[in-house]
């Protein structure tokens, strides 16, 4: 190449999932061990079969190829809010949905509605890391909150306001966390949409995992609230909780003024949500409830299965929090980054996890665990890999 690329994209990490697999090419396959896969938050379950059946007769109406408003088709947001009722307890109006190319789509129109080249962010970490990738990318700049194993991970409102400057626009919130699993409950949240208020300046709140809460609990009460399009900004994913990722089913949901200036960005960037996966999202929200809970429930049974066995005594990892999707796991090489660890495990076990300087500065002693991936019969088996590795 010939040619200058931006010094902003040039200085962000490469997309670790894509690292990570990588370094199979220098591991011999084993018919006997096969590779355990807990690096991707993939659910390993197919989209209930009445979806696919629905979407294979949708292919024949040939509206299904033209795009649809910006913001996406009016039935589909309504059925989105129907289902927000459902769970939240209250809901946005449709004016407040725009539907996007999954989750991160609706960050980035987030930040470039809310932020300028130069302004900050405060993300606790660890992050997801596609969040400060994105931040990066935009010269926006993420303020580190540091993470707590003492709180297990939650969220300090008082330490989050010590990092309050004139250039913040925003606090950022994953809830459930992606990587811990750590859940924010309720008033945690309140008191940081307090804060947002008080200071003047957005909440955003990214969403992907709420429907993996354990128990199935409402993540919040925040659109009771009839002021909450005031310092609120949600970014939400339909791509795990209707095993559709590859459809990229996301949607950003916020104040009508908000999205008015967000769709701006939409235009631009994508036009519109694929209509056939507006379709799917429509079918999802308003048919899958049951098929919602029933995945939910086998999530938790896995994660409580693997929490169980890997705590034994004698296992030289520490599990430091965890949660139905993830586990943030403390590697037992002092002194040797989470990506030597990560390889390691790769090379030597067959086990493929991510690296925990990949979520944010700092987090060279932990790995994120993922569990789409496994089914329960094979967690013993990924847990004692882990034991068994030399240290």
């Amino acid at each position: 190449m010939k040619f200058a690329i931006s010094d902003q994209i040039r200085s962000v990490h490469a997309p670790p999932i894509t690292e990570v697999k990588g370094w199979l090419a220098s591991r011999e396959p084993d018919p006997g061990r096969p590779l355990i896969d807990l690096c991707q938050a993939v659910p390993d379950y197919a989209p209930a079969r009445q979806l696919t059946d629905y979407l294979a007769a949708c292919l024949d109406d040939p509206a299904m190829a033209k795009y649809s408003p910006d913001e996406g088709l009016l039935e589909v947001r309504e059925g989105v809010c129907a289902r927000y009722g459902r769970v939240y307890g209250a809901a946005p109006a449709p004016e407040g949905v725009c539907l996007t190319i999954g989750a991160s789509q609706a960050f980035w129109l987030a930040m470039v509605t809310l932020c300028r080249a130069g302004d900050e962010v405060i993300v606790p970490l660890p992050a997801y890391f596609d969040h400060p990738m994105a931040l990066e990318m935009l010269g926006i700049r993420p303020v580190w909150l540091p993470f707590d194993e003492k709180r297990g991970g939650v969220v300090d409102p008082a330490a989050v306001e010590r990092l309050i400057t004139p250039r913040t626009r925003a606090i950022l919130l994953v809830t459930p966390s992606n990587p811990t699993g750590v859940v924010t409950a309720p008033d945690v949240i309140h008191e940081l949409y307090s804060l947002a208020r008080r200071r003047g300046t957005a909440l955003v709140i990214d969403e992907t995992y709420a429907d993996f809460i354990p128990g199935g609990a409402a993540p919040h009460d925040l659109f009771a609230d009839p002021h909450w399009g005031d310092h609120l900004v949600q970014i939400m994913s339909f791509g795990k909780t209707y095993a559709l990722t590859g459809y990229r089913a996301g949607c950003l949901v916020a104040s009508d003024e908000f999205i008015s200036h967000a769709l701006k960005a939409q235009d631009t960037m994508a036009v519109c949500q694929p209509r056939i996966t507006q379709h799917a999202v429509l079918y999802g929200v308003r048919h899958l409830d049951d098929w919602v809970a029933g995945n939910r429930l086998m999530m938790e049974r896995r994660h409580d299965l693997f929490r169980s066995v890997f705590t034994r005594p004698g296992n030289p990892f520490e599990l430091a929090v965890s949660g139905t999707f993830f586990a943030w796991v403390r590697h037992p090489f002092p002194g040797r980054s989470g990506r030597e660890a990560a390889r390691r495990l790769a090379v030597e076990a067959g086990v493929i996890c991510l690296p925990g300087e990949v979520f944010g500065p700092g987090l060279e002693p932990y790995l994120r665990l993922a569990f789409g991936n496994i089914r329960e019969e094979a967690i013993p088996e990924a847990v004692e890999r882990f034991r068994g590795l030399a240290v």
